[in-house]
């Protein structure tokens, strides 16, 4: 997990040791020795390393970067994949981006195989996906043509709102088959899980429950649509298409 939000919440809730360097170390100096300092493992499970997120990535966040400087993440995840820190490369790294469309976003998008849009069941829902989606594009045509959507994920839904079901509706009548079928519901679970600094799924409550089946069947999607391309080590033959093929995901928030 790549913690691109200056608020650090992922950091926060997959909870690392101490690091001396940050993902906004790395993203100025994308070199093998600041990019082992900022990586840490959770408390989750010793099969998730987290690229560590600081307050100071908001400074780096200006909106008109130059292109090398929305590469240096590319460069740095290439590292990791040539030169694992680990005896195997990351199975999935996701880059979990801010709800803004600056410096850290692009950079993630032109780092990442596929991008996942999450927004919020909101009269502002379809205005922001449509503007990430834009910028996909944008990027794809500009800098990483292997980029694509994989999907528009709704968060937060209460599925008894009126209000809720016509903006899903409006998604869906906006951006078709893009939109998951399956919705993230709001749950007070999320929150204790947050707090706990645990997954989900070790929660037991009928709520977590059904949160964690939705994070199953959305990360199932995800490695379904992954595909190993660039990043592979140069000389590596073409895989077939699996499930266990490593891709980087860019999650992008619409606010």
């Amino acid at each position: 997990m790549a913690d691109l939000d200056p608020q650090g919440n992922a950091t926060t809730s997959l909870d690392p040791p101490f690091t001396d360097r940050t993902l906004a170390d790395v993203l100025e100096t994308p070199v093998r020795s600041v990019l082992e300092r900022a990586i840490a493992p959770s408390v989750w499970s010793d099969q998730i390393d987290v690229l560590v997120g600081a307050e100071e990535l908001e400074m780096l966040n200006e909106p008109d970067a130059d292109s090398r400087r929305l590469e240096n993440l590319s460069r740095a995840l290439d590292e990791l994949h040539t030169n694992p820190l680990r005896e195997e490369p990351y199975e999935l790294v996701i880059l979990d981006c801010p709800p803004s469309l600056g410096r850290l976003t692009r950079s993630a998008l032109v780092a990442a195989d596929s991008a996942l849009i999450v927004t919020e069941p909101t009269m502002y829902a379809v205005s922001g996906a449509r503007r990430a989606l834009d910028a996909i594009e944008k990027i794809r045509e500009e800098q990483n043509p292997g980029l694509r959507p994989i999907g528009v994920v709704v968060n937060k839904l209460r599925v008894r709102s009126y209000e809720h079901q016509f903006r899903v509706a409006e998604l869906r009548e906006n951006f078709g088959p893009l939109v998951m079928p399956t919705a993230i519901p709001d749950r007070l679970a999320v929150q204790q899980a947050q707090g706990a600094c645990s997954p989900i799924h070790e929660w037991h409550s009928p709520g977590a429950q059904e949160i964690a089946l939705t994070f199953n069947m959305v990360l199932a999607k995800v490695l379904r649509s992954s595909r190993a391309g660039r990043h592979r080590v140069r000389g590596e033959e073409e895989p077939e298409t699996t499930a266990e093929e490593t891709a980087k995901l860019s999650d992008t928030g619409t606010g």
